[in-house]
Formats: C-alpha cells, sequence, structure tokens
C-alpha cells in the first residue's frame, strides 16, 4: 500500500491524503470484531511482549479498533434517540462517514509531529484494517461480497472534502462538523428523520471527539512530540 500525502489548499496547514484507492487492491481478510477475549498463556506471553517498544503499525491499529468502537457508540446513541437509520446497508454506511471523519482528525492531529514516512504508515493501517472491519461485517449483514474498496473510495472522496474544511487547536471547524451531519443525513434521506444535522453536530460529535481526542494524544504521545520541521527542498 502506498499513500501520498498532499498540502491543503489555499495555504492551509497539510491534513489529507491524495489517494487511497489505487493502492488498496490487495484481497480483503474478513475480521470479526471482538471486544472481550479470554486469558490464556498466549495471551499473557502477549502481555509480557507488550513491554517491547510499540511500532507504528501497533499503535495505528489501537486507534483504528477505537474508532470503530466510537463510530458504533454513535450508531448505538441515535438509536436509542430514535433516529430512523435504516436498512443494514445505510447503517453501514453512516458507520463509514463517521469512520472518515475520525480518520480526517486523526491526520489533522499528528500532522507535523510525525515524519511523513510515519504519517503515511500511520493513516495506510488504519484505513486497511477500518476497511477490514467494513468488509468483515457487510459479509455478515448483506452477504458475502467484495465491499472494502467502496470503502476506501468513500474515504477517499472525503479527504478531498475534509481538505477544505477549518481544523485549528486540534478542534475541527463548523464547517467540519457540518460536513459529516449534511453525510449522515443524506444518508437517511429516505427516513421520516428531522435535526439529523444538528444532532450529529451538536451531541454525537463533542461527546465522541472528546474520546478520540485523548485517545489519539495517548497513544501516539503527542505531549512528548515536538513540531517537525518540513524538509528542505
Amino acid at each position: 500500500m502506498e499513500i501520498a500525502p498532499q498540502a491543503l489548499p489555499n495555504g492551509r496547514d497539510p491534513g489529507s491524503i491524495s489517494s487511497l484507492s489505487p493502492i488498496y487492491r490487495k484481497k480483503l481478510v474478513a475480521v470479526r470484531l471482538k471486544t472481550k477475549w479470554h486469558r490464556s498463556k498466549r495471551s499473557q506471553r502477549n502481555m509480557e511482549g507488550s513491554k517491547r517498544e510499540k511500532t507504528m503499525t501497533d499503535l495505528a491499529g489501537v486507534i483504528a479498533f477505537n474508532i470503530w468502537k466510537l463510530a458504533k457508540e454513535i450508531y448505538t446513541n441515535m438509536e436509542k434517540e430514535e433516529f430512523l437509520l435504516g436498512s443494514d446497508k445505510a447503517v453501514i454506511d453512516i458507520l463509514t462517514e463517521i469512520i472518515a471523519f475520525m480518520i480526517q482528525v486523526a491526520d489533522r492531529m499528528v500532522y507535523g509531529k510525525l515524519s511523513e514516512e510515519e504519517r503515511r504508515e500511520f493513516i495506510t493501517v488504519m484505513a486497511k484494517q477500518l476497511a477490514d472491519m467494513i468488509n468483515s461485517n457487510m459479509n455478515d449483514l448483506i452477504g458475502e461480497g467484495e465491499y472494502g474498496q467502496a470503502f476506501i473510495d468513500t474515504l477517499n472522496s472525503r479527504f478531498g472534502e475534509y481538505a477544505e474544511c477549518v481544523f485549528v487547536n486540534d478542534e475541527p471547524g463548523f464547517d467540519f462538523r457540518r460536513l459529516l451531519g449534511k453525510h449522515v443525513s443524506d444518508i437517511m434521506a429516505g427516513t421520516d428523520n428531522r435535526w439529523v444535522v444538528e444532532h450529529v453536530m451538536d451531541v454525537e460529535v463533542p461527546n465522541a471527539l472528546k474520546k478520540l481526542q485523548r485517545l489519539i494524544t495517548d497513544v501516539m504521545g503527542l505531549r512528548k512530540r515536538t513540531v517537525k520541521q518540513p524538509d528542505a527542498e
């Protein structure tokens, strides 16, 4: 997989990825999401091995897993608020939009604190692992098929759209948050729902964002990282 980060238009700080779909060619391996595990001798060895220095793949994998959990929390919250989310495919599409938003937030937060090579690996690992999760769940809900590429295609499109949005001091601006609300609302357009955009912007995003910011700051050790100067041309 190869990712080429690019600068944002209009002179803003870089924080987007030019394209993911060309690098997404390998058939995805279905991964069933688990939230609980039994303790075993092997897991004990894994715990002992956890003392080793974590690689970028390790760190990105932790964040990807938790992004999936946060996206599911938003879905669950909206169900409790009696929003009609639609079909199983619509639910996955909504999760895809939430994930795309969170990946963009993560990318903006690490920009300048990781080298471009580290940043490229960080985004690539997250994108692939989350595509695996989407693919696995779509196979369970819709039927056997290849759904990962559609997720990557959506991710590509959203990178370009969010690149135009304001992001300051680790906070997505009004236009950033509204873009997520609009995409979720568009998916739910065939249902009798009102105030979707406002609910996503004013309720779901603030709650999830606090957890996401804390997660990325702690896992990536951002407090200890200094801003890297761009390489001289």
